[in-house]
């Protein structure tokens, strides 16, 4: 069903303005170029902002460096990267128009993002209709399993990630009980039912399994203060945003929880010391490749092109710094024609491979999700779990997903 034509640019006018900043960013160095053309869609305002805008700047820091080293290989010729980012505004309403515009009206072909089930489902038929490839980090299986394609995972999702923190936390730690806690939105509930279910299998007594608050919450002490008084050795917060998490952190520990805090979604560092302060010590959450002890030189330099970028350094960062380089590196694989047409990009999926150029120690970057998915539909980044020590990352321990 198409979107009228007032209301369509009323949505695209509220989701446009980071495309022009976005996009600027990358362009001076590409002017004699030809031009390679990419999407970031995602949310970028509001207390979620965070995670659509770690997608806009590490498409853009990697952009830069490209077009500042004289482009990007592509059979005979050097393509200049230009990042076109749009804000969903976590609004699929908005997400859908924002999806027309940059695969239909734009022609592209390759979007990053979004970011939550809600947004990626509703521009599935979209980006299907218009044979784009599109990378969200929402974790609803429909999206990457037959007949669905067209959209490949950006990174760990909690249900692969979880039983591995958890059955890792039995071992090192020695929990053996466990509450969820998740805000009362379709992202986060899926997470903490899938959670759950993976705690249960481990043989984990889950104490409390279906406890919610409302996405608008600011006072998390008679939420929190019910899971506190059962005193279960971990607490997982499901999907919770990372504005959100440092006040559910403080919230357990005034009330004098002294257990394990966790999450399967990536955090800030920044953003846990200003809300939380001390209270953040041991929480744990997936990372990528952004702890210090664990990056390459190529990551370090992302990490200088990233803060020129944004201003700063976002260690959630080290989750999205995959995306571009994946869709680059795939496309020079399976040729220039592939720049225009998925179905090029899509047959040279399943024996693509690389090195991982952001981890000291060697791996190897490639496709993955036939465990969950049934197919490769999955970037098989390694799965980093940290743990805040002194005010900084650390990372706890080092993973993987087949």
């Amino acid at each position: 069903m198409k979107t009228p034509a007032l209301k369509r640019r009323h949505l695209l006018a509220a989701a446009g303005g980071a495309a022009v900043a976005a996009a600027g960013l990358a362009r001076p160095a590409i002017a004699a170029m030809k031009t390679f053309r990419v999407g970031v869609l995602g949310v970028m305002s509001g207390p979620d902002a965070a995670w659509g805008l770690h997608n806009k700047y590490c498409a853009i820091a990697t952009a830069n460096m490209y077009n500042e080293a004289g482009g990007f290989p592509i059979g005979d010729d050097k393509y200049g990267i230009d990042v076109v980012a749009m804000d969903d505004q976590l609004d699929p309403k908005i997400a859908v128009a924002a999806a027309e515009k940059l695969t239909q009206e734009d022609g592209l072909r390759y979007v990053i993002g979004p970011n939550v089930d809600t947004t990626a489902l509703s521009i599935k038929p979209v980006m299907e209709r218009n044979k784009a490839i599109y990378i969200p980090y929402a974790f609803n299986k429909t999206l990457y399993t037959p007949p669905a394609e067209n959209a490949i995972l950006g990174m760990i999702a909690s249900y692969e990630a979880g039983p591995i923190i958890y059955k890792y936390l039995m071992q090192t730690k020695g929990i053996k009980t466990i509450a969820f806690l998740a805000a009362n939105q379709p992202d986060p509930l899926n997470q903490q039912q899938a959670g759950v279910a993976a705690a249960e299998k481990l043989g984990l007594d889950v104490l409390v399994k279906d406890a919610t608050y409302q996405a608008s919450a600011t006072d998390f002490f008679p939420i929190v203060s019910p899971i506190v008084k059962k005193k279960p050795d971990l607490i997982v917060f499901s999907g919770v945003a990372p504005a959100t998490a440092p006040l559910l952190i403080k919230s357990a520990r005034e009330l004098g929880y002294q257990g394990l805090l966790s999450t399967e979604t990536a955090q800030d560092i920044k953003i846990l010391n200003e809300g939380a302060g001390k209270y953040a010590e041991g929480f744990i959450s997936v990372g990528g490749a952004s702890t210090p002890e664990i990056r390459s030189a190529y990551m370090e330099d992302f990490v200088k092109a990233y803060t020129k970028a944004a201003g700063q350094w976002d260690d959630e960062a080290g989750t999205k710094v995959y995306a571009l380089e994946m869709i680059l590196h795939t496309i020079a694989k399976a040729g220039p024609q592939a720049i225009g047409d998925s179905s090029v990009y899509k047959a040279a999926i399943g024996s693509f491979a690389m090195p991982n150029p952001f981890l000291k120690s060697a791996s190897t970057l490639r496709y993955v999700g036939d465990a969950y998915f049934g197919q490769k539909r999955q970037i098989g980044v390694p799965m980093v779990v940290n743990e805040v020590k002194d005010g900084s990352f650390e990372t706890l321990f080092v993973g993987s997903v087949a």
